[in-house]
């Protein structure tokens, strides 16, 4: 996993624009919502990339890349992070909580499933 640090491109009267991602290749942009206390994940995709950026709620992401121990990460608004492939991850809500996941790679549209393993033990 790792944890993007958001900058602002441009500011203005008007408020602020910022860049999720850029130089990237992007098939599919998701948006998902998740209930407090509820799980999503426990899954891991050989070929895919993905973003995950809150907006809104609050997540505990779980990861874990072979023979390590499990990360966590407390995720909030505008927070923006990355999962690469084969690394194994799970979200919990601490709040009621919606996000966009950017992927690269086949996990998109129809086939959502083909490159999503899931875990016979799950992190969380």
């Amino acid at each position: 996993m790792k944890k993007s640090k958001l900058l602002i491109s441009h500011r203005d009267s008007r408020g602020i624009i910022i860049d999720l991602l850029e130089k990237k290749t992007i098939n599919a942009i998701t948006y998902i919502t998740i209930k407090k206390n509820k799980v999503r994940g426990n899954h891991i995709h050989k070929k895919t990339t993905q973003w995950i950026f809150i907006l809104d709620g609050k997540i505990k992401l779980f990861t874990k890349k072979k023979n390590q121990k499990i990360k966590t990460i407390t995720l909030k608004k505008n927070d923006l992070l990355e999962t690469p492939p084969n690394e194994a991850h799970a979200f919990k809500a601490i709040r009621n909580s919606i996000f966009l996941v950017f992927t690269k790679g086949p996990r998109s549209g129809r086939n959502y499933e083909k490159d999503t393993f899931r875990l016979k033990l799950p992190l969380v």
